[in-house]
C-alpha cells in the first residue's frame, strides 16, 4: 500500500516527461517540414521577382521602340502594341501569383489541422494541480489544522495520493 502511494506520482511524472519529449520531437519534425515548404514557396517568389524584373526591362525596351517608331505608327497601333505587351507581361505573373496563393492555402490548411490535433492532444493531458504548486500551501495548512487527507482531497478536488505526495515532498508526512 505504501509502495503504491509512493510510486504513482513518480510514474505519472515520468509518463508526462516522456509524453512532453515525444510532443517536442513531433513539433520539431513538423517544423522542419514546414520550413522546407516555405523555402519552396520562397524560391517560387524569387523566380517571380526575376520574371518581373525581366518584364520591366522588356517594357522599357518596348516603350523605347514605340517612341522611336511613333512617327511611323498610328495611335491605334501604338495602343494595340502597348496592350499586347502588357498582356504578355501580366499573364505569367498572375498565373505565378495564383499558384503561390494555392500553395499557401494548402500549407495553411495543413498547419491549422496539425495545430488543432496538437491542441486536442494537449487538452487530453491532465496534470495534477498540486504538481504545479497551486494547492501545496492549502494542503499543508489544512493538514496542520488536523483536517484528514480524505477531506483535503475532496475539498481541493485532488486525489488522495496527490495530497500525500505534496505532504511527502514538503517532508510533513
Amino acid at each position: 500500500m505504501v509502495f503504491e502511494q509512493f510510486v504513482n506520482p513518480f510514474v505519472l511524472i515520468a509518463f508526462m516527461g516522456i509524453l512532453i519529449i515525444y510532443l517536442l520531437y513531433y513539433v520539431f519534425t513538423k517544423d522542419s517540414e514546414y520550413s522546407r515548404n516555405i523555402r519552396s514557396v520562397a524560391s517560387v517568389v524569387e523566380d517571380l521577382n526575376k520574371e518581373v524584373f525581366h518584364l520591366q526591362n522588356k517594357l522599357k525596351d518596348t516603350q523605347k521602340t514605340i517612341l522611336e517608331n511613333r512617327s511611323r505608327m498610328s495611335d491605334s497601333e501604338i495602343y494595340e502594341e502597348i496592350e499586347r505587351s502588357v498582356h504578355d507581361m501580366v499573364y505569367p505573373i498572375s498565373m505565378g501569383i495564383k499558384s503561390v496563393q494555392e500553395n499557401l492555402e494548402i500549407i495553411n490548411e495543413n498547419i491549422d489541422s496539425r495545430v488543432s490535433a496538437l491542441e486536442n492532444g494537449v487538452k487530453q493531458i491532465s496534470m495534477p494541480s498540486s504538481v504545479y504548486g497551486n494547492d501545496d500551501d492549502k494542503i499543508i495548512t489544512l493538514y496542520k489544522q488536523g483536517v484528514s487527507l480524505d477531506t483535503i482531497s475532496k475539498e481541493l478536488h485532488l486525489s488522495k495520493p496527490e495530497v500525500e505526495f505534496v505532504l511527502k515532498i514538503n517532508k510533513i508526512k
